[in-house]
């Protein structure tokens, strides 16, 4: 989302759906997460089943046990948690962290374990996404993830700062912990990536590890991600524009979530912050 330096239209109010909240009717943010984490995981599977030639199913036979993969989902968001639950599916083992203390109880509810290190009680904003975190916080959060890496066949990246660069959670000397043939899908390519490696819409492998620089994930699955996005803008609509009853006020939760400009200025925070640093370049 970069700023720009031209002034609003003062006839015109501008609403952003990106920034509805997860728990919004409209959120498009949230149904993308859905599609986006299934696919992925299938594909993540895929690559590596080609690279190393094993299965990921636990199947254990008179003839001996195969240990089930294992996947490592940084990011519990929407998409994070979809991962958990289609990786689960597929009887894989699975963990998962992220430094929003609230989300603990929601990865452990899909049968994940949750990678424990001390994390921030405002850890997140009041629409449920995660802040900013400091250097020092960073180093610590790589230290756990890459004391991890050894046992990890598959990692999914999907942790994301609204309005901001990704966060670094794995960097170029963790990935020589990981397993030759392991695989790193990372959602947030788009936003820098979670990888210190990734490159957007790219797919490159670095020392035996493959890492896909995964964007625009939606179009994969195009009528799917088309009907959920049809239905989000409809219902956003008639909720900003009821065809009878009282149209929402400029208080409203919602309206305040998705309105940007009104009256010739950019009235939402996140944006406001974004002009301020353009302009100050």
């Amino acid at each position: 989302m970069r700023a720009t330096k031209r002034r609003p239209d003062t006839k015109k109010v501008g609403f952003l759906e990106e920034i509805v909240t997860a728990g919004e009717n409209g959120a498009t943010l949230l149904l993308s997460g859905f599609q986006c984490s299934r696919r992925i995981i299938l594909e993540a599977f895929r690559r590596v089943a080609y690279v190393v030639s094993r299965q990921f199913l636990l199947l254990m036979t008179a003839a001996g046990t195969i240990r089930p993969a294992v996947v490592l989902v940084l990011g519990a968001g929407v998409a994070g948690l979809q991962a958990i639950a289609t990786a689960k599916r597929l009887c894989t083992r699975v963990e998962a962290f992220d430094a929003r203390p609230a989300v603990r109880e929601q990865i452990q509810s899909l049968g994940a374990t949750f990678l424990e290190m001390e994390l921030p009680q405002d850890a997140e904003t009041a629409g449920g996404y995660a802040k900013e975190q400091s250097a020092s916080f960073l180093k610590r959060e790589q230290e756990v993830i890459g004391a991890r890496f050894p046992t990890v066949d598959v990692v999914i990246s999907t942790a994301q700062v609204f309005g901001n660069r990704a966060p670094v959670l794995v960097t170029r000397e963790m990935l020589k912990s990981l397993r030759p043939g392991s695989v790193i899908v990372d959602l947030a390519a788009e936003q820098g990536g979670n990888c210190e490696l990734t490159q957007a819409s790219q797919t490159i492998e670095h020392e035996g590890i493959i890492v896909v620089g995964a964007t625009n994930v939606p179009a994969m699955l195009p009528i799917d991600a088309s009907q959920f996005y049809a239905h989000n803008v409809v219902s956003l609509f008639r909720y900003l524009y009821p065809a009878t009853g009282v149209q929402p006020e400029s208080t409203d939760e919602l309206v305040q979530g998705v309105c940007v400009t009104c009256d010739g200025k950019i009235i939402h925070p996140l944006l406001q912050s974004l002009v301020k640093e353009e302009v100050s370049r």
